[in-house]
Formats: C-alpha cells, sequence, structure tokens
C-alpha cells in the first residue's frame, strides 16, 4: 500500500490537571481523520480514555509503568502496523518523569549520566517526527493556584498551569504548540503553519484541525523539499527544513545527508 505523501502534523497540547487535553485532543484527532475509527489513544493515565468512549470508535493501547521511552516506541509501532491514521499519546509526560526517577537512581556523575538517557528520550522524539501518522502528545503541567478578582471586590482561587513536565524546549520538537487553561482556552505558543500564532485565544472543536488537514494538503510534495534543501544555505537552514518536514525524511535521506556534507566542507574551506 503506497503511503501517503502528505505532511503529518505533530501536535502538543499542554495544560494543567481538568484542563481538558484528552478531549480536545480526540477532537483534533476526529477532525484530521473524520474518522476516529482511524484515530488510536496510548493512555497513560489510569484509563482515562474510558471516559470518551462515547465520542466515538477510537482505539486504545493502554500502557502502565515502566514509562519508558522504549514502551511508548513499541506502542506507536503498533499502532502504526494496525494502519492508525493519527496517533494521540496521553500522556508524554510519564516518560520524562520515567527518565528522571531512572537517573535519580544511577550511580557516579549526575552529569555525565545524563549521556545515558538524552539518547533514549531522542529515539523516542526521532520515532514521533518520521511517523507516518498525525501525532497529538498531551504534556501535564505543573501548576499552581492565584486569587482572581471576579468583581465586587470578590477574589477566587483559580488553578494555573506554569512549566510542562518533560524536557526543557520539548515543544520546539513540534509543529505546533497549544496552552490549554483551565477554561479550555487554547493560547498558540509556537506555530509553523502559521494558521495560529497571532490569534486570539480559543477553544478547540473538530474544525480547528480542519484548518490544519487544510494546510497538510496545500500542496506540499517531495519536490517542494527537495528545492527548500538545495537552498539551505548553512546548517541552520538546513536543519530547519528537517524539522519543519520530519516526515519527509525517510524518503530524501540521501539528499539531506549529500547536501550537510556540502555545507560542512564549505564551512571549513572558509576558515
Amino acid at each position: 500500500m503506497q503511503k501517503d505523501s502528505r505532511l503529518k502534523i505533530k501536535l502538543a497540547l499542554q495544560g494543567p490537571s481538568g484542563s481538558g487535553k484528552t478531549f480536545s485532543s480526540i477532537l483534533l484527532a476526529k477532525g484530521l481523520t473524520n474518522d476516529l475509527s482511524k484515530v488510536c489513544l496510548i493512555d497513560t493515565e489510569n484509563g482515562s480514555a474510558d471516559l470518551y468512549a462515547h465520542l466515538g470508535d477510537f482505539k486504545v493501547i493502554t500502557l502502565v509503568k515502566p514509562y519508558s521511552p522504549e514502551r511508548y516506541i513499541q506502542a506507536m509501532e503498533l499502532a502504526e502496523s494496525a494502519g492508525i491514521e493519527c496517533i494521540i499519546i496521553d500522556s508524554i509526560s510519564h516518560c520524562w518523569e520515567y527518565l528522571v526517577d531512572f537517573h535519580a537512581g544511577l550511580t557516579g556523575n549526575s552529569f555525565t549520566n545524563w549521556s545515558r538517557i538524552t539518547p533514549r528520550l531522542n529515539n523516542l522524539v526521532s520515532k514521533m517526527l518520521t511517523s507516518n501518522a498525525h501525532i497529538i502528545a498531551t504534556l501535564r503541567v505543573k501548576q499552581d493556584y492565584i486569587l482572581q478578582d471576579k468583581g465586587n471586590g470578590k477574589m477566587i482561587r483559580e488553578k494555573v498551569g506554569l512549566k510542562s513536565i518533560q524536557r526543557d524546549g520539548f515543544d520546539y520538537e513540534f509543529t505546533i504548540a497549544l496552552e490549554i487553561d483551565i477554561h479550555h482556552f487554547a493560547n498558540c505558543s509556537k506555530d509553523r503553519t502559521g494558521l495560529f500564532i497571532n490569534a486570539s485565544p480559543f477553544k478547540i472543536t473538530e474544525d480547528t484541525d480542519k484548518q490544519i488537514l487544510e494546510w497538510c494538503k496545500a500542496g506540499v510534495t517531495l519536490t517542494t523539499v527537495k528545492d527548500l534543501i538545495q537552498k539551505a544555505a548553512s546548517l541552520q537552514d538546513l536543519t530547519e527544513v528537517y524539522k519543519q518536514y520530519t516526515s519527509y525524511y525517510p524518503q530524501l535521506e540521501t539528499e539531506f545527508i549529500s547536501k550537510k556534507a556540502s555545507l560542512t566542507n564549505t564551512f571549513l574551506n572558509l576558515k
């Protein structure tokens, strides 16, 4: 069966407990596939996917401890082998917590011990970016409470999200990163599509991902990406092409490697 060569979205949803990350992920997946039977949710949230079974016939893979990167990758490969078009990872924060605990249990130099951990997380990131399925990953955030003035001098205690529970800069790996607040409004913190970067806070619906799907269909081809590779004037430019069009890498690996070698040699000759 021929693979769909259109771009595959890689989207991060982060927010505090109760902000609606799982529900929003399923709505987004439905908009992307128009058929929830083509969606698989990898559930690390103690069976929370069951709460949304009424939304449609999406598939569920339940992960229990240990939440290692390798087990996430195995779950993704299982979903891909079943022809799944959109994979929801709910939540990827458990993987980071596993790695932090694993690091804490290692003996020796704390700094150098990260060299045993970083490649494992990088393998998971690479799997997400190169998957031929759309990827939606939820991230828990550390949370706190603030007092909000609701008028008439009345103050109420409100939950707010602070920082995602993952490696610093993890959201940079995604095409789009959305932050959801406790009132279920989404703000865009990172957007390579240009669809939401200047948007006011909005509630996620099926139509949200229909916009994303149209962007995925909007004429980006292998030829387009090949041209961008050839036009890259620096290694930084080439890295940006790779990050934006990672799903094309398996088909264009030779072009990427050749261009990287050319740019590296040019840099060395300038010294």
